[in-house]
């Protein structure tokens, strides 16, 4: 049973301040990005063993670094999962938040075909990563059969149990189904649910910080709240309309 703090205070990225006796690997004003098992993030100093901590690429901008945690090893999870690769269909629901952009584009890298279920104003950003946007809705079935006439490979849910009900009238094997949304229905029909918990490395991570610094992939940042007002940025969070990340700025 999930308990209080839950789901959030995950992502940092910052300046280390100071380094414990024996820590090796990390000194002190190197840039870095990580996560904090504790959910201690939401904060201007915290306190996280120097294995969950990688160093930031230049490249990469403080807000993609501070949000790319949680969105980037559940991606990679997430693709992993359903083994995406070329010549692949692949469909994935709520294809513009946090997670879903992020992994949309890595199964493009990943030489996939990926339809994304997003709403029509995410059509031209997500057409602008080569992924084909279906809008959600009734009649949602014969609209991703119309785009993928050769049928669905692998079908990846980041919302709710009524697109793993979907991913089986499209056909898809159980064993290309993957959720992070939906557990208890995945075990009804036999579909994975796996992501970030069985993706978190510090490796991983860095996979995800190297793409995006050389450009590869886009951590699009929806909003940035400074700390004071971390109300605020739940409440736009819980919109659920989001494209892409929302950053506090301690």
């Amino acid at each position: 049973m999930p308990t209080f703090p839950s789901g959030e205070g995950s992502d940092l990225a910052g300046v280390v301040r100071a380094v414990g006796k024996g820590v090796e690997g990390v000194l002190v004003n190197d840039e870095v990005l990580g996560w904090s098992s504790a959910r201690s993030s939401h904060a201007e100093l915290v306190n996280v063993p120097a294995g969950q901590l990688i160093p930031k690429p230049p490249a990469l901008g403080w807000e993609e670094a501070g949000g790319l945690y949680v969105v980037g090893v559940t991606a990679l999870g997430a693709a992993r999962s359903v083994d995406a690769g070329p010549g692949d269909t692949v469909v994935v629901s709520a294809a513009a938040g946090g997670v879903g952009a992020i992994l949309c584009q890595l199964l493009r890298v990943r030489g996939a075909d990926v339809i994304g279920i997003a709403s029509e104003s995410n059509r031209g950003w997500l057409e602008s990563k080569g992924v084909t946007q279906v809008p959600y809705g009734p009649g949602l079935a014969e609209r991703i059969r119309a785009v993928a006439p050769g049928g669905v490979d692998a079908f990846i849910d980041l919302f709710g149990p009524e697109y793993l009900e979907l991913a089986v009238e499209l056909g898809v094997p159980t064993e290309r189904i993957d959720t992070i949304a939906s557990h208890a229905k995945a075990m009804e029909i036999g579909a994975k649910a796996e992501g970030g918990g069985e993706a978190t490395s510090a490796s991983n991570l860095a996979i995800i910080a190297d793409l995006v610094a050389a450009g590869r992939i886009e951590v699009p940042i929806a909003a940035t709240y400074p700390l004071e007002r971390v109300r605020e940025a739940y409440e736009e969070v819980e919109q659920r309309h989001a494209r892409g990340k929302i950053v506090l700025i301690p």
